[in-house]
């Protein structure tokens, strides 16, 4: 760089840590300094996640360690924006901001998951809530989806709670054992 060129200005980015009440911690990951509490979060959480996350088939310490260590690098690029969520010190699950392919100009689309022992909790509303928040933030971002297989009825509870918007139906092929081929694509706008 020539000393007349000046550096772009930084992406605007969520926070990467967001304190909410009642012990609940969504920050971001910290690459392999996470590996020992995520991998067993995500290890011991694989039949729950079965059904619905196609990424469990391939579930190992070397895919986990993969996982962890892209995260800093789709951050800065603004394609995806990966948390742990944290619960009285205890990593919990995960949650994040996501731009796709196949999703529109100015949409991030929210994902989340949650160990067995941490559902029922509201943990996954307020994480979204969050999410949904952080995402209004950027200039960029006019909506938000949460997508998920039609047959997933808790993760459709989230959306609905948060006053998202019961947008369109869509077939997918099935790339885990519960789902049934038709996204339920739920939006919420700026």
């Amino acid at each position: 760089m020539t000393p007349s060129q000046t550096p772009p200005p930084p992406r605007p980015a969520p926070e990467a840590r967001i304190e909410l009440d009642g012990g609940l911690t969504l920050r971001a990951f910290e690459g392999e300094a996470d590996l020992p509490e995520y991998f067993r979060t995500v290890d011991e959480s694989v039949e729950h996640l079965r059904p619905w996350m196609p990424w469990v088939a391939e579930h190992s310490r070397e895919s986990t360690a993969d996982f962890l260590a892209g995260r800093a690098a789709l951050w800065a690029s603004g394609a995806s924006y990966s948390y742990a969520i944290v619960l009285d010190g205890a990593l919990v699950g995960s949650c994040g901001l996501h731009r796709h392919d196949d999703t529109p100009d100015g949409t991030l689309e929210i994902g989340y998951w949650l160990h067995p022992s941490a559902t029922g909790r509201g943990l996954a509303t307020r994480a979204a809530r969050a999410l949904v928040d952080q995402a209004f933030r950027l200039p960029d971002v006019t909506a938000v989806e949460i997508v998920h297989d039609a047959a997933n009825h808790s993760s459709a509870a989230v959306p609905s709670r948060l006053g998202f918007t019961d947008h369109l139906r869509r077939p997918h092929e099935p790339t885990a054992p519960g789902e049934t081929g038709e996204d339920r694509v739920w939006r919420l706008s700026r």
